[in-house]
Parts: C-alpha cells; structure tokens; sequence
C-alpha cells in the first residue's frame, strides 16, 4: 500500500513539472544551450550532470522531461525536483535529503546492536548516509515483524528525528521488546488415529515443563511452527495416510500478550497402500541401478519419508554421475476407492556440470595446499556430490579445523559450470606450555612442551617435550610429514631420551634409562584406512636395588644384555644394558567427523610391535583398540551421541627373555581408562604389595554425550560414563600372591573386572587439553587380611596436548 502511495505521488510531480513546463514555454521545444543547478547543498553539480540524461545540444521535450525527473529522482539524494526553462538555459532546482548526523539505536537485547547496524546500513540508515524518512518507516514495520516472528508481540519501535542546521538530522530508534510471549497450550483438533501427546511429542515447540524450563521450545516463533507443521504432516504421512490434510492453525494471544494459544485443525483420511512405483524420464545410468534406490514397492503402506529418502537417493546417485542439479519429483496418484497410490519418479538429470574454481575462505594460518591435498573433488572434473561431501569430512578430520561447509554457485553465463566455495573455520593448532605441571601417575612436575599440529601452516605436525617430575625426566623430538607424496604417504621422525626412578607413583624401585631414534612411514590404503610400518633403535638401561620386589629382581637377574652388579653400602644394584632394534606394523580405521569431539563414526587401530631376534631383549605386543560413536533417541533428551570404545593389550617374551620387560608391561586405572581408581594401580600385585602391571589388559568406556550449543560443540565436552578395564597376568603367575601370602589368581577373568561410573569435563584451551572426571567406583575390590584392596581416587584430571 505505501509503495503504491509513494508511485502515485511520483506521478503527480512529473505531471505537475511538465504542466509547469508547459506554461513556462507554451508547450515549445528548445534547444538546450546552457544547464544550471539550485538548492545544492552537499552533492556537487559533477553529481547532478553525471546522473542528468540530458547534456548542451540536447532538444528538450515533455518525454526528456520526464525521463530527467526520474533519473534524478531515483538517485535518492533529493525529496524535490524542479525543471525550469530561462531562455535557452535549463534550470534544475533541487531540494537535498538531508544527511544523518548520527544513528543510534537503544533499548534492544535479543537482536545484536551490530547485527542491527549492519542489516540497517544496507538500506541507506547509517552516519553520514542521506535520510530517506521513508525507509525510516519501512525500517519500523521490519523491526515489529521481526520481534513478532520471535514471538514478542509487546513490542514498541520509536523513532525520532531531530532536524540539525546545515541540512543534518540526528536519528534515534527505541525499542522497547517487552516479554517473550510463552506457549500456554497446543491443541490439535480431529485427531482420532493417534494420542495427542505422541504427536507433540515430535514437536520443536513444547509447553512449559519440568524438564524445559530453560530450554527457548517454550517461546513461539513463526518458522518453528511452520515446522512444526510439517512435522505434523510426516507423521502422518509416513503411516499411510497419504491424504492427510492440516485444515487450519490458529494462534491467539491473551490480552496481556505474553500467553499463546495454538490450535491446530487436522483431517486425518484413511490408510493407503503403494500400488506400484515407477520410474520415468532420463535416469543416465541404467534402470536397474535407479531402481534398485526405490525403497517403496508394492503391497507396502504409503510412506512419504521412504519417498523423500528414494528421492533423494537417486539425485545424490546422479550426483555421482556429475548431474548436480538433477530433479526427482515423485509424483503421487490416488485411487480414493481402493486406497492405493501409484507413485512415479520422474526424473530431470538436466546437464552434467564441472567444476570451474574450488575457492577456500575462512583459511588464516592454513597454507590453501593443505586443504587441497584433501580435496577428491577436482577442478576440471564433473561435480560429484558423494566426492563434495568426502573432501568435507576429510578437511574436518584435522584436528586443527573446528567445521567446515561448503555450497555450489553456477557461474553466470554457462549453465554447465559451478564453483565450489569451501569455508573452514580453523580451530587451534598448537599448544605451548611451560611451568609446574601435574598429573595423577608422576605428581608434580616442571614441564616445557610445544605441540603444533600445524607447524607454520604446513599441515606438519611438530612436537617438543620437555618434562621433569618427581620420578623422572622426559626429552623428546617427533615431527611428522603428512604429505611425503601428494598420494598420501605419511613419515614421522621421532628421538627421545627419557629417565625414570619408578614406572608410575606407587611401583616398587625400579629405574630405567632409554634413547630412542624411530621413524615411521604411513600408506594410505583407502579413504578410511592406512597401513604403517616403522621401526626405533633403542638403548634401555635397567637397574634396581635388593630391596625391590621379588618379581622385579627376579627380572633383572635372569634378563638383559650386559649386566653389573655393585654395592652403596646399605643393598645390591643390579642393572642391565641392552640394545634393541624395535619393528612396528599397524592397520587404522578412521571414519569419525572430527580429530576431536566427535559425534559420529569409527576408529579402529591394530598393531603389533616386536624386537629383532638377537636383540638385548626379545618380545613381542600387540594392541587394538576401537571407538564406535552411535545415537539413541532419549524421551527427554531426543538425540544423545554416545561413545563406546574398547582397549585390549598383550604382550609375551621370546627367545633368551623369560618374562616382557616391566617398563612394556600393561598399566590399567586412572583418567586414561578406569576412572575412580589411582592411575596404574589395577592387575596384579608384587611381593611388596605394589602394583605390578599386566601381560594383558582390557579396558573400556562407554559415554553419553550431553548435549552443548553449537559454539562449544567443538571446544568443550560433558558427559556421562561407566568405565571397565583389568590387567591381567598370563605369564608365569606363579610368581604373585595375595596378602595372606596364598597364590594370587591373574588369570583372564572377566568376573575380576573392574567398573565406575560418573561425570567427565573435556575442555580445548591454549594450554592443551584439560581433563576433568569424578568417579565413583562400582565394582572393586576391599581390603582385607586375605587380599590387597582397590586404590580409588574419585576426583581427577590431566592436562595433555590435544594434538
């Protein structure tokens, strides 16, 4: 309506200037010998003759008039516009906008002042921009649908002008949002088939509840209930209803305007059942393989998400094909007297489409070959939605990459040419730490660590570590190469040398020395798995005193190349020195969404490392290890992500060793298995009492992921879990006993397995990844005269490198 007022007001002036035309020449042509401007202001008459379609020379005449007035009109600098004629000159006499002094807006909370300013600078609202009061207006009317849509129907825009000399104004927008108006109540009317609670049970709008009372479901909005709606007629619809139809949806406000009132008006219909479903139109690829994605078939109940699930199958299936824009439209056709639909698919695959330019945005550190390394999607090549999607989930798969979207542009003038623009929202990649640092197995320690997984943008992964604790000094070296080969093969180069007085905090006296030099190299095998081979150069020197345990001495006499023996007066040293060549072979699986914070997919690692045959010291371990993320629809909490993941370690001496060496042996218990329980204290006990470790070990962990806002999905983790791990002892047991001095059971056992359960925080910050758990311990094992006792810590955390 007002956009018809302003036109019709626009006419009038130009009839208006053209009668005053008229009269002034009475009705005459003339040539235009000379051009002068009035009334400017701030614009210069540059401004005016360059948008003026008339220039000296020119006949001017009523049709020139007119389309001068316009022209000028359409500029938006002036709310007058007036064409005079002095002898041959042409007069032009305007009347300027004025410009904005200054814009302010005040009294908003649930929209952004800088989202505001943003939206509202599109329009010309803006300091130093020319005011146009009726975009002012229009401006007043968006800004009440807009809190209308949020459901705040209180709302009140004010806005004020205040005129300044010099042809300024000075704006002001108020806005007084009031409440959100709240859900009272929704009804669904003619419902005979299914129970009303079932229904809104799918609902995203609820009313108030116990369970929802923090929760915005609570407060109206339009889309929602537009989606609610459709929600609504799927539910239905994919119980053979096929003719269901949603009469009406009313929705009242109380008086006060805080209470909503939703009724909706349904007229259910009867069942119906597919009669046939067919293909029509050009499917590109053979028939079969089309018809093989129809997931409706004869016989079967109508159901429109098996519909919409076909149709998107066989445009995604064409997808492959390069066919991006291929339209499916499942086309329905009812026999109202025996119930049946007869469904066909038609399909459009349109034009093969190629890819012209990938363009990556969002990209700060990250050198642009890192993520195209990751692309399966090529330029040049036809589009492929499945090879999109693949390049996608690889590029988040980096554990310095938060998420990743991207979308296709056709480009203008070819209708067989996309672009495809990938944003990446980076997330750290390093952590740089120095100071007094602490964990559960070493207790304080002053530790210096970088970790940068990538190192100047490379997509190198650089690690530096330096650490030393109460019970020994760490310094090592690793870098890796992911992209040795643009086919994929990956190389890491480790060196370390590592100290330590005791394995872990409560173990009986035993020190070890090692270096170590390795490298490993990486084939990837598939999309999802990868295949290592590598090996490590190692000096490990062993020492212990008489005092120590009967096992760890026993170990010490009877293994190890070199041995000496001396005495400090008070016990026996004995140490071994041996040199070891190390061989490694691994096979990984990786499907997860992401390094870190997962939600969705699998990861399997296997492993077997093992000492050359006439090595100092010759055994054999081998590891495997899975995490299986999954979704269960909870009644409260409709889609909770969980987290299963299993660990089972072995180890076995050969050769001229008779037992694995203590520092290989499998440590279970603490925040990185069993958590509740001291770290590495779970398995079998030595003659001393201490924790021994095991030959084998199981353990695992099963977590309910709490749901968090989008912002610190990939930051910050919640959840709940239940932990279950033991080490056991294969080997020669004979050699473990209990408390009361009777022969120790170590054998496979599940019966002796350990569980807790509890809360866990995960948190990415600069510093690395803290670790936060509490508890409780479920299944264990007391102390008694006969047997050594559990040792349960409820509260603990760690601090490690994310990367």
């Amino acid at each position: 309506m007002r956009s018809w007022l302003y036109s019709f007001l626009a006419l009038l002036i130009l009839v208006h200037a053209s009668a005053s035309f008229a009269a002034d020449d009475s009705g005459s042509r003339f040539t235009v010998g000379d051009i002068r401007v009035l009334g400017l202001q701030r614009v210069s008459e540059g401004t005016v003759f360059n948008y003026l379609p008339v220039n000296i020379g020119d006949e001017m005449t009523p049709t020139k008039l007119r389309e001068a007035l316009r022209a000028l009109y359409a500029t938006g600098f002036f709310k007058t516009v007036d064409l005079r004629r002095d002898g041959d000159t042409l007069v032009v006499v305007v009347g300027e906008r004025p410009s904005i002094e200054s814009f302010e807006i005040k009294g908003n909370k649930d929209i952004k002042t800088e989202d505001l300013t943003k939206s509202l600078k599109g329009v010309g609202l803006a300091q130093g921009k020319t005011f146009d009061r009726s975009v002012l207006e229009d401006v007043k009317g968006y800004l009440v649908d807009t809190y209308y849509s949020r459901g705040k129907y209180g709302v009140t825009v004010d806005t004020k002008v205040d005129e300044l000399p010099g042809n300024r104004v000075n704006i002001l927008v108020d806005i007084n949002e009031g409440d959100r108006a709240k859900i009272r109540q929704i009804s669904i009317v003619g419902n005979t088939k299914f129970k009303e609670k079932d229904i809104l049970d799918t609902f995203e709008l609820e009313t108030p509840n116990w369970h929802n009372f923090y929760k915005d479901k609570t407060r109206y909005s339009r889309e929602s209930l537009q989606g609610d709606l459709e929600k609504l007629k799927s539910y239905y619809q994919d119980r053979g209803y096929a003719n269901f139809d949603i009469e009406s949806a009313q929705v009242t406000i109380s008086p006060e305007k805080d209470d909503m009132f939703i009724t909706i008006s349904v007229h259910e219909g009867e069942i119906y059942k597919i009669a046939d479903a067919k293909i029509a139109g050009n499917t590109i690829v053979p028939l079969a393989q089309i018809q093989a994605l129809v997931l409706v078939h004869k016989g079967e109940v109508y159901n429109q998400e098996a519909i919409s699930l076909t149709q998107k199958l066989i445009e995604n299936r064409l997808g492959v094909e390069g066919y991006a824009f291929a339209k499916v439209d499942p086309v329905p056709k009812l026999d109202d007297e025996k119930k049946e639909v007869t469904m066909t698919f038609l399909v459009d695959p349109g034009k093969r489409v190629y890819v012209r330019h990938i363009i990556f945005t969002g990209l700060e550190r990250t050198q642009d070959v890192v993520m195209r390394r990751e692309m399966r999607q090529l330029e040049g090549a036809w589009v492929s939605n499945s090879l999109l999607e693949l390049s996608k989930t690889r590029i988040q798969r980096l554990p310095y990459v938060e998420k990743v979207d991207y979308e296709k542009t056709k480009v203008e003038g070819a209708d067989d040419l996309v672009d495809v623009k990938y944003t990446v929202k980076e997330g750290p990649s390093a952590t740089l730490t120095g100071g007094i640092g602490y964990s559960e197995g070493q207790s304080f320690s002053l530790t210096g660590n970088v970790a940068d997984s990538n190192f100047l943008g490379t997509g190198q992964r650089l690690a530096l570590d330096l650490n030393a604790g109460n019970y020994g000094q760490v310094y090592s070296f690793s870098h890796t190469t992911p992209f040795v080969t643009m086919d994929g093969l990956s190389r890491t180069t480790n060196l370390s040398y590592s100290r330590q007085t005791q394995l872990t905090s409560s173990y009986s006296d035993f020190s070890t020395r090692t270096w170590l030099a390795g490298m490993d190299f990486g084939w990837p095998i598939s999309e999802q798995q990868t295949f290592h081979v590598g090996g490590a150069l190692e000096r490990v020197e062993f020492a212990t005193s008489s005092g120590t345990s009967d096992q760890i001495w026993m170990w010490a006499r009877n293994n190890g190349g070199k041995t000496y023996i001396h005495t400090d007066g008070l016990s026996f040293i004995r140490g071994t020195i041996s040199n070891v060549v190390e061989l490694s072979a691994s096979w990984n699986y990786e499907s997860r969404n992401r390094a870190l914070f997962a939600t969705a997919g699998n990861s399997q690692t296997f492993g077997i490392t093992a000492t050359a045959p006439g090595s100092g010291l010759e055994y054999i371990t081998a590891l495997y290890r899975i995490q299986q993320y999954f979704r269960i629809p909870l009644p409260v909490i409709r889609d909770v992500p969980f987290r299963f993941s299993t660990t089972m370690g072995y180890g076995q001496s050969y050769g001229g060793t008779d037992a694995l060496p203590p520092n290989k042996q499998w440590f279970v218990g603490g925040p990185d298995s069993v958590r509740g329980f001291r770290e590495s204290t779970l398995g079998p006990r030595d003659s001393l009492g201490n924790p021994y470790g095991g030959d084998t070990a199981l353990y695992g962990s099963l977590n309910a992921i709490v749901p968090m806002p989008d912002k610190w999905q990939t930051s910050a983790r919640v959840s709940l879990f239940y932990d279950f791990g033991q080490a056991f002892y294969l080997g020669d047991s004979t050699k473990f006993y209990n408390r009361d001095g009777s022969r120790a059971d170590t054998s496979f056992d599940l019966s002796r397995m350990r569980t807790s359960a509890g809360l866990a925080v995960e948190w990415l910050a600069p510093m690395g990844l803290f670790r936060f758990s509490y508890g409780i311990p479920l299944t264990y094992q007391r102390e008694t005269s006969k047997f050594f006792g559990d040792e349960k810590e409820r509260f603990q955390f760690s601090v490690g490198s994310a990367f």
